[in-house]
């Protein structure tokens, strides 16, 4: 059974909603900021891509503000308009409710209410530690706060496997409902991971983007020769993903079709990837297998493109092998570059990136690219967006712990 995209709904570094991600995309712009959800003091990078001027108490009740982390109210805003993009009810009828499965990635889930409930524990004992510190901080709780709150009874799942959490999420809809299990999944990724600790933590790795603080528009910059790591961002991004035939029988616009999946694992390193980028390679090409696309289809790729210097080099090397001679013809790009690396909802921003484009007969650029890298030769589509319509989309993701994953999307006409 086919799956398609029927709704979409995003909380992004642009702000609040489709429009502003879209906006921002279109126009190429840069989400970096000098963070201000915490002091940055002396860290060696005090930028990242932050939600502008979210404020959780306009989303949750106010007894549950204490209650659970950021990564819950981002989440709901994005799952309430796709729903409703969709034309489905954000408090859907008994009988309906069994029918729509939730599965979330993330990779950090709710980390600034756990460092919180440590940081009172040690500082002030157990006794004010918050009651709901163990199963709020549980990452599996994300995709539970969004069934509670829409009162979905199907399954309800989270991924977390790092940078492809939602990449995977979104595969694994694809399987619940070609399989038949659900006729609706909503499925993406979340993240609110822009934390004093994670960012002491990858700045102690030398992952994130340095010498840039005085510049921060300017941090992330995938596949340009002088780029210096990735800089950290947040969201939600999620969509609905249908059954074809169930779609169509409620009469609902289609945005794309998720076509195909395909994962891998380097089984290399807890942090490097292979430096022959060869299992990318193959969670590519297991991808478009699964859609029943050949490469040389593909016309457009959606790439992980952190800014870091190993990263871009072997997925560039992972994308020449794909696609052999017409490598440097097929236009590719980095969302990251625009709205920084949203951990493990990076995928699912790249996803969401890809259908707004081929929607709208553009490609998202990669910004900030400034000097050419001699081992980075691809068609990154550079500082401007372009006008294309795409008809077959690779969106790739590449994570730590050696992992690979891919999602192809294909062009639906009306």
């Amino acid at each position: 059974m086919p799956a398609v995209v029927t709704g979409l709904g995003v909380v992004s570094p642009f702000g609040l909603g489709v429009e502003a991600y879209l906006r921002g995309l279109r126009e190429g712009a840069s989400a970096t900021r000098r963070i201000t959800l915490f002091e940055p003091g002396d860290l060696p990078c005090q930028v990242a891509a932050e939600v502008p001027g979210f404020d959780p108490a306009a989303h949750l009740d106010a007894e549950d503000l204490p209650r659970v982390g950021r990564i819950v109210p981002l989440s709901i805003v994005a799952a309430r308009e796709a729903l409703r993009d969709a034309g489905l009810p954000v408090d859907p009828p008994r009988d309906i409710r069994g029918d729509v499965g939730v599965v979330i990635g993330t990779g950090a889930g709710a980390a600034d209410f756990a460092e919180r409930q440590y940081e009172s524990y040690y500082r002030h004992g157990i006794r004010r530690v918050n009651p709901f510190a163990i199963s709020s901080s549980v990452i599996g709780m994300v995709s539970s706060e969004l069934s509670i709150r829409f009162g979905f009874t199907g399954p309800s799942h989270v991924l977390s496997d790092g940078c492809t959490s939602s990449t995977d999420a979104i595969g694994y809809a694809l399987h619940a409902v070609r399989r038949g299990d659900q006729p609706i999944v909503l499925t993406g990724g979340a993240e609110a991971c822009i934390t004093l600790g994670m960012m002491e933590g990858f700045c102690r790795m030398r992952a994130a983007a340095t010498g840039w603080n005085d510049r921060p528009y300017e941090a992330s910059r995938p596949f340009s020769r002088d780029r210096s790591g990735f800089v950290l961002g947040e969201g939600a991004f999620m969509m609905v993903l249908e059954d074809e035939g169930h779609a169509r029988r409620r009469g609902v616009p289609v945005y794309a079709e998720v076509a195909g999946y395909g994962s891998t694992c380097d089984a290399h390193h807890r942090v490097h990837m292979s430096l022959d980028g060869a299992e990318s390679t193959r969670a590519m090409e297991l991808a478009l297998l699964s859609a029943g696309a050949p490469a040389e289809e593909v016309d457009y790729i959606n790439l992980h493109g952190t800014s870091t210097r190993q990263n871009d080099r072997v997925e560039t090397m992972a994308v020449r092998r794909l696609l052999g001679g017409r490598a440097k013809e097929v236009p590719a790009s980095a969302t990251k570059s625009m709205i920084g690396h949203a951990q493990g909802a990076s995928g699912a921003a790249g996803v969401v990136a890809t259908i707004l484009g081929m929607r709208e007969g553009f490609l998202p650029p990669t910004i900030n690219y400034g000097i050419p890298d001699p081992e980075c030769d691809l068609d990154y589509v550079p500082n401007r967006a372009r006008a294309a319509r795409p008809r077959l989309a690779l969106c790739n993701c590449i994570g730590f712990g050696s992992k690979n994953s891919a999602i192809v999307l294909r062009a639906v006409d009306p």
